[in-house]
Order: structure tokens, then C-alpha cells, then sequence
């Protein structure tokens, strides 16, 4: 099956690394023009370069801190100034956090759910009234697994994505009468640009790859997944062939976590 999204305009934040990166490629080559937050201008500018070799789609690459509300406000107007009407939102801005709960100060809390949750309330408020007037629209809120089977430790990340699967139901019953379809994709262990700091915090003596395979020995299927298995997911989820599928998050972690 041959999945396309000729015509449409999809918005990724979070998209010059990991991914980001891997789901704006997998959609201008699907036929999409894509645009994509990120803070760092001159790993946009790398983005962009590879985004536009991917397809033949407009490309946007914009500075912008999901975290303020009003350089999301710009941002989105830019986002559409260069692509139109926006018809794709994935919500994928997000680092893991996860400390011990008593040493977590209020900062750390606010700074995690501006950063994951009131970034995807905001970028939705924004988007989402034009999705439903042009009955078509498709969101994505990239999560983790720890949203449906959080452990000890695991705050404030744990929390803030749980509500971002809340958040997914609520809009994706909300919304579908006009046509626009919310789900979340949970992510386990995936290949992206974050588990490279963790090579070097964790377990410097190895290699990259000699690293990457001793944490895959802990999931089912063998492996740590390639961000382009999990843009393949969402490429099809920001399609029309996905027409029947909403409210729902589903894991893309190799079968780890032991609730589905």
C-alpha cells in the first residue's frame, strides 16, 4: 500500500533531530510540505537541507521555543504564511525526564508540562479550528509508554504524557464529527538523538552501536527501533488511509511494554 499525502501541509515540532526529523522527511516524500520547530537555527538549516531533498513540498524551518506561548503563536502564523492552511499537527517536542518524585521542584514540573503538554494545548487551539472548518485534519501527539504504565521514578515525563493521552481522547471525540482524527503514538526505545547523550552518560567505554544493542536485549523483538519504522506509523496515521483510526495511542516499543 502506497501511503500519500499529496496537497497536504503538515506542522512538526521538535523536527530538526530523531524523530522529528525522520517523520518530516517520511512526509515530503509522501507528497506533504512540511514545516518543523526546533530552537537551534543552524540544526533547522541541516533539517531543512534534508527535508527538501526527500520531496518536492515546500519546506519551512522555524525558530521557535514550544515552551513560549507567544513564539508559538509567531511561529504557527509563519507556518502557515510559507504552506498554507495547516492539515498535519505532530505534537512531538519532548526530552525525557525522570527523577525521584521528592526531587522535583514545582520549576521542574512547570518546565515539563510547558514543554510537552500546554506546547500541544496551544499548537491544537491554534490549529484545530481550521482543520474543522475545512472538515480534514489529522494530530499527533507523540508520547511514551510511560503514559500507560508509569513506574517509580519516572516523573515528571511519566505524568505530563499521561495527560497528553487524555488530551488525545478528549479532542478525538470532540473532533471527529468534522472529519479531524487525534491519536498518540507511545514511544519505547527508539534510535533518536537524545539516546546519544545517553551513550556518553551511561556507558562511554562502548561504542555507539555496542551500546545500542545491550539496551535492545531487553525488548521482545531483539532490537531498539529505527526512527524511520516509527515515521512510517505516523506517515500513515496523517493519511487517508487511516481514516477509521482515532482516539486511540498506540506503542511503537517492540512489544516492551506490558500494557497495550
Amino acid at each position: 500500500m502506497e501511503v500519500r499525502l499529496d496537497s497536504r501541509s503538515a506542522l512538526i515540532t521538535g523536527g530538526s533531530r530523531g524523530l522529528g526529523l525522520a517523520m518530516a522527511k517520511r512526509f515530503a516524500a509522501s507528497g506533504a510540505s512540511v514545516g518543523i520547530f526546533a530552537r537551534d537555527p543552524e540544526a533547522l538549516d541541516l533539517a531543512r537541507e534534508e527535508i527538501a531533498g526527500a520531496g518536492n513540498g515546500k519546506v519551512a524551518a522555524i525558530v521557535t521555543d514550544v515552551r513560549d506561548p507567544a513564539a508559538i503563536e509567531a511561529g504557527f502564523e509563519q507556518a502557515q504564511s510559507e504552506l498554507g492552511a495547516i492539515d498535519i499537527l505532530v505534537n512531538n517536542a519532548g526530552t525525557s525526564h525522570a527523577e525521584p518524585f521528592e526531587s522535583l521542584d514545582d520549576a521542574a514540573w512547570q518546565h515539563d508540562f510547558d514543554l510537552k503538554f500546554f506546547a500541544a494545548v496551544r499548537l491544537c487551539r491554534l490549529a484545530l479550528p481550521g482543520m474543522r472548518e475545512r472538515s480534514w485534519g489529522r494530530v499527533i501527539n507523540v508520547l511514551n509508554t510511560a503514559a500507560k504504565a508509569p513506574r517509580a521514578g519516572s516523573a515528571p515525563t511519566a505524568v505530563s504524557r499521561a495527560a497528553g493521552m487524555s488530551l488525545t481522547k478528549v479532542l478525538a471525540q470532540e473532533y471527529a464529527p468534522f472529519g479531524v482524527l487525534v491519536t498518540a503514538l507511545c514511544t519505547g526505545l527508539l534510535v533518536s538523538h537524545q539516546w546519544r547523550r545517553h551513550h556518553q552518560d551511561r556507558a562511554p567505554e562502548k561504542t555507539f552501536d555496542e551500546f545500542i544493542a545491550a539496551m535492545g536485549e531487553r525488548i521482545p523483538i531483539g532490537r531498539m527501533g529505527d526512527p524511520e519504522e516509527f515515521a512510517n506509523l505516523a506517515c500513515f496515521l496523517a493519511s487517508d488511509q487511516a481514516s477509521y483510526i482515532t482516539g486511540t495511542a498506540i506503542n511503537v516499543d517492540g512489544g516492551l511494554s506490558p500494557v497495550v
